[in-house]
């Protein structure tokens, strides 16, 4: 599985990382398109006992690069976002990437 860093997100934003970190590209063949994709949360590092709480709403799809919006959090935690596309031709393939939580600015 391919991994990715994500930048740092500040506590109290709510952002869609641009660029995406999850740019299936190089996955596709040549006309293969991404049908769904679903983007889901875990604590790689610190303690959250909700880290699914950190995706805000669906995953969107733009040719082959998957957007999900990211929210809250706690201070100090590394999560890994795992997304999961299904394609045209039927494959699943996934992108993990990780998201470290930093103080807002004073």
């Amino acid at each position: 599985m391919n991994r990715v860093i994500f930048q740092p997100k500040r506590l109290g934003e709510t952002i869609i990382p641009n660029p995406s970190p999850f740019n299936f590209t190089s996955q596709l063949a040549t006309g293969e398109t991404i049908s769904n994709a679903t983007v889901t949360a875990s604590v790689y590092s610190g303690i959250d006992a909700n880290p699914s709480a950190v995706i805000s709403g669906a995953a969107t799809i733009s040719g082959a690069v998957v957007s999900q919006k990211l929210t809250g959090g706690v201070l100090g935690v590394i999560y890994e976002l795992l997304c999961a596309a299904v394609t045209s031709a039927g494959q699943t393939i996934q992108l993990a990437g990780y998201l470290a939580i930093i103080p807002d600015l004073p």
